[in-house]
């Protein structure tokens, strides 16, 4: 049975000139979710399309998906540090 590297389904953005594939990265580094999609969008954004405005849409699905990675990190932040209130009761 063929390594799921050795072939690509639909598509040949990831067949560039790399000797890892993203989601080798993703493997080796153990990323999350947002991790790996902001990697993945900006890993392939110049090989992906044809046209330049296709490929800058990679670029900005990589940061919508860091604005929404800022956002849940900023809410998680603020829940870990408690009230930013003093209980004068």
């Amino acid at each position: 049975m063929p390594k799921a590297n050795d072939h690509q389904v639909a598509g040949d953005h990831y067949k560039t000139d790399h000797t890892v594939q993203h989601w080798d990265v993703v493997d080796l580094f153990n990323l999350d979710y947002f991790q790996g999609q902001i990697t993945k969008y900006v890993f392939r954004w110049k090989y992906k399309h044809d046209t330049p405005k296709k490929r800058l849409d990679d670029l900005k699905k990589a940061r919508h998906f860091l604005d929404k990675y800022i956002e849940i990190q900023e809410r998680d932040d603020a829940e870990e540090a408690g009230p930013s209130y003093v209980n004068q009761g």
